[in-house]
């Protein structure tokens, strides 16, 4: 069946996950009006996935969808938001058909009711390229509440808030071909760490969420926040998964380290001061310390992590 024109694809994929908003005009205008919101302040963050880079091409549209969103909402969990509405762009390859546009909204649909944000406006086009798309999505916080990168200070620990390393072993080796053995269920969708944010914004000093990898986003907070950090990869959570793939492996500290770097994990690594109770229920992995750059060990030695996860370009 082959796909309506663009303004009938707007109002009958997109229109109903506005859930009848005010503020998106019916996605009939070229804008929507955000309402102020007295005591908070406005956070907003983007993200783009395209199909062979961020995902497999023949991966089903409703996961697809279901990451886009995930991803944006694991940042907004990151800075302590609380997540209200976003914006949209997709870019149609010619292949990419009515029915699957239909299941992409559908997962839209499912994780936009299942997190509470609705649609607020966007762009839909097509495209000779890959499948891409691209949300931008708007988040409120208490006024100055928000947990930037930036104020770590020497002493503080650094946590993390889950198992490292499974986004690495759904997405990474063999580009989706691994053993699945390791995760049998395929197709895992992270679940977005909105519930530490409350507990973020009373305790911790700098986040950030683990995408690009656990060395390299401890490694954005350090940057930010002009200092050290020493970080101890033996102390790293895992996954049943990640342990049973670990024991197949000749070098523990290697295996820890490919796990740590492989980033796709959307846990929250954070630092806070040592009297902290209320960020105890988070694993501590490491300490900031005075200096630059990010020191890692593993099995009692020091590791060369590179760059230490995922690189834009």
């Amino acid at each position: 069946m082959s796909a309506p024109d663009e303004f009938e694809q707007i109002a009958r994929l997109f229109r109903p996950l506005t859930r009848g908003a005010a503020e998106a005009l019916d996605l009939l205008d070229d804008a929507a009006v955000i309402p102020s919101r007295p005591g908070f302040d406005l956070v907003i963050t983007k993200d783009a996935l395209v199909a062979g880079v961020h995902f497999q091409p023949d991966d089903p549209p409703d996961i697809i969808a279901r990451r886009l969103m995930r991803a944006n909402l694991s940042d907004l969990a990151a800075k302590g938001a609380e997540p209200y509405g976003y914006l949209l762009m997709t870019a149609w390859p010619a292949e990419f058909g009515w029915d699957q546009r239909q299941a992409f909204a559908r997962g839209l649909d499912e994780d936009g009711q299942a997190f509470g944000v609705i649609l607020l406006g966007g762009d839909t086009v097509s495209t000779p390229g890959p499948l891409t798309v691209c949300m931008t999505l708007l988040g409120w916080v208490p006024t100055g509440k928000m947990i930037r990168r930036a104020g770590a200070k020497a002493g503080d620990l650094v946590l993390v808030s889950g198992p490292i390393g499974d986004g690495w072993l759904d997405w990474g080796p063999g580009w989706g071909e691994l053993d699945r053995r390791w995760l049998p269920e395929g197709h895992r969708l992270p679940t977005p760490r909105l519930d530490l944010r409350e507990a973020l914004r009373a305790h911790a000093s700098a986040a950030a969420d683990v995408s690009d990898g656990l060395i390299a986003d401890a490694g954005h907070i350090a940057k930010a926040s002009g200092v050290g950090m020493r970080l101890d990869l033996d102390r790293m959570p895992l996954s049943g998964p990640a342990h049973a793939w670990l024991a197949t492996q000749d070098d523990p500290a290697a295996a820890r380290l490919r796990l740590a770097t492989g980033g796709d994990d959307y846990e929250i690594v954070c630092t806070a001061p040592s009297d902290q109770p209320a960020l105890l229920g988070l694993t501590v992995i490491g300490e900031v310390v005075e200096g630059e750059g990010v020191e890692v060990r593993a099995g009692g030695a020091a590791l060369e992590a590179g760059p230490g996860g995922w690189r834009h370009g």
